[in-house]
């Protein structure tokens, strides 16, 4: 895990198979990527979509997003 990387978003980073794979498919650098700490505000629907829903808005951004309500 890299050095004070939200959860969620080291999660998403493994589902889609690596930084490299997370940038590509947002078409950023890695470099950016590496150095998110957490998920920023305007990425965090694509970085969904690059999970197919694996990792949800909720998780990776409960700050903004809330807490996710599931249907009983």
């Amino acid at each position: 895990m890299a050095k004070n990387r939200d959860s969620a978003l080291e999660r998403a980073i493994e589902v889609v198979g690596g930084v490299v794979a997370l940038a590509d498919s947002l078409g950023i650098s890695k470099q950016a990527v590496s150095g998110w700490e957490q998920c920023p505000a305007d990425r965090v629907l694509q970085v969904e979509a690059a999970t197919n829903g694996v990792v949800s808005r909720y998780k990776l951004r409960p700050d903004i997003f809330g807490r996710e309500v599931r249907a009983a």
